[in-house]
């Protein structure tokens, strides 16, 4: 093989646009954020799932249509199934509480931190590929679950040093295409995701 041969079999180094690697620098100081939120979310008896980062796209979308089909990364499998990755994590709870709502205990509290993909296009500050943390209580519907999802993670961001605006959101993780039979009212969850402007500050996006 010649040295022009060779030149062209060198493949460059490069990423995608909208993703990026994560040096020591960013990566420890994100982890140790991650660790702190995970023993808060334990202390107030919230415990850790994780679901695949593939999904079957008509479990993420429903029926289509809309902005969001045009923002996921979807595609055919090997085995020509529909799949995509998912862009948050609330609507694959909404599948996990469907299939596995008759082996947990209600209220079930929850907490979930682990990336996400969007296919939009990357604007300066937003990628397509970032962290999200969500924490919901399911089956609890009254108002001490509605005050314990602010009170358990806001006061300590402050001196974490996190920085940037805050926001709380009320979802129904019952949805139509997701739900059991047997799902009720009661299966709505108080619910928290971390807006985008508090993780950035993070270091999470």
């Amino acid at each position: 093989m010649g040295a022009q041969d060779k030149a062209k079999t060198i493949i460059q180094p490069r990423l995608l646009k909208g993703f990026r690697d994560s040096l020591p620098a960013s990566e420890i100081p994100k982890k140790a954020i991650i660790a702190k939120l995970e023993a808060l979310f334990s202390s107030y008896g919230f415990v850790p799932i994780d679901t695949p980062a593939l999904e079957y796209t008509e479990v993420l979308l429903g029926k289509g249509g809309g902005e969001t089909d045009k923002q996921i990364f979807h595609f055919a499998d090997n085995g020509g199934r529909d799949v995509a990755m998912r862009f948050d994590l609330t609507v694959p709870f909404a599948r996990f509480m469907a299939l596995h709502l008759n082996e947990l205990t209600l209220p079930f509290k929850r907490y979930h931190i682990n990336k996400v993909w969007r296919g939009e296009n990357p604007q300066k500050g937003r990628y397509r590929e970032f962290i999200q943390c969500d924490f919901d209580i399911v089956g609890a519907d009254n108002a001490e679950a509605d005050y314990e999802i602010p009170v358990s993670w806001m006061p300590p961001l402050p001196p974490w040093g996190w920085r940037g605006s805050t926001s709380t959101s009320h979802t129904a993780a019952s949805s139509p295409r997701c739900s059991p039979t047997s799902a009720s009212a009661s299966t709505t969850p108080k619910s928290c995701v971390l807006s985008t402007s508090c993780a950035r500050s993070a270091g999470m996006r």
